[in-house]
């Protein structure tokens, strides 16, 4: 059995339920712990505005982003210290060749909206890319639960530059 799969096996015996999550779903503030340090770079961002439709979904709003060459709809969420995504979605691009036993970086503590304190999976995401803007190399947290949602947090978005929203049309615009 593969490093990440049985990583992700462990985890979800380990660590049951929403690792950065709170009771509503949705990851409020995360930390990662010294000893684990994203390698990000940015490479090509263009210059000038890039306007994204969002989606509002129950009270969210949603955008489209690429994970490693892959299309998902994230929660656009700036109270996510990182990006997350489910054990299923961690699952699922390993199986595409999307993610690797390198891209397995460990484990660290994770605080909820409610204070609890929560291990979960950190793992590298090769290229994030919203649009015509693409990051490269962000940590993200891999939620040890089939129905948490995809969190797109500070780990990125701090990347993107400059982020304006425009509820009455529904767009994010990246500077």
């Amino acid at each position: 059995m593969t490093r990440i799969l049985l990583y992700l096996l462990m985890a979800s015996v380990l660590f049951p339920g929403c690792s950065g999550c709170s009771k509503s779903g949705r990851m409020r503030r995360t930390h990662v712990s010294s000893a684990v340090q994203p390698n990000d770079e940015i490479k090509n961002l263009p210059a000038g505005k890039t306007v994204v439709q969002m989606t509002k979904e129950s009270g969210v709003y949603k955008i489209p982003v690429q994970i490693n060459g892959v299309p998902m709809d994230f929660i656009f969420d700036t109270g996510a210290g990182l990006i997350s995504i489910s054990n299923v979605e961690a699952s699922y691009l390993y199986k595409q060749g999307k993610l690797t036993d390198d891209d397995v970086i460990g484990t660290s503590d994770f605080i909820d909206a409610n204070g609890n304190v929560s291990a979960g999976g950190i793992i590298r995401l090769k290229e994030v890319t919203i649009s015509n803007r693409t990051i490269y190399n962000i940590n993200a947290n891999v939620v040890n639960n089939s129905k948490a949602p995809l969190l797109f947090g500070q780990s990125a978005l701090e990347k993107f530059g400059n982020i304006s929203i425009d509820y009455k049309n529904n767009t994010i615009t990246f500077e």
